[in-house]
């Protein structure tokens, strides 16, 4: 089972790192994801062991896409779920309103650099909607290991990839 995952983690690490240099020099990368596993239903639940290994495993994936922006809802899921990304690259998690998508999707898209993003199971549809992207089905209540990769190009055409977190 940890051979597997380690075996799925490194192809996974290829297909990030490979992507944006098969990409033009100025393509810029957009990851999106729901919070990792959370402990409750009711109020701003931590992340459960699983869910925490989850946003570990998410660190592990992006440590080498050069992102230059992390950003999260206000939420302890989100936060968390950010938080093992953050502390490797040094880099703050700046909260943004998912009541705001609009405005947030023009805020990322004007940025320059790599960006992640963690929200949640009904607002990341929406914003990789707003963002030219293609989020598939619906996310279920259940199902957290969606990673969204838009490349956004310099013309601004977006090209999704859907990619898949480990716990």
């Amino acid at each position: 089972m940890l051979f597997t995952r380690r075996i799925s983690l490194a192809m996974m690490l290829v297909l990030v790192t490979m992507f944006p240099l098969m990409a033009s020099a100025q393509t810029r990368m957009i990851y999106l994801t729901r919070h990792a596993e959370k402990a409750s239903a009711n109020g701003d639940p931590a992340l459960t062991a699983e869910g925490v290994a989850r946003a570990q495993g998410i660190a592990e994936l992006l440590m080498q896409a050069k992102i230059t922006h992390i950003f999260s809802t206000n939420y302890v899921r989100t936060k968390q779920t950010a938080q093992p990304l953050s502390s490797a690259l040094a880099l703050p998690v700046q909260s943004y309103d998912p009541g705001k998508q609009a405005q947030f999707a023009k805020l990322l898209l004007a940025q320059t650099g790599n960006t992640l993003v963690v929200g949640h199971s009904n607002t990341i549809p929406d914003l990789i909607r707003l963002l030219g992207g293609d989020p598939g089905p619906d996310i279920a209540d259940t199902e957290f290991k969606r990673l969204y990769q838009l490349a956004v190009g310099t013309d601004g055409s977006v090209t999704t990839t859907l990619l898949t977190s480990l716990p």
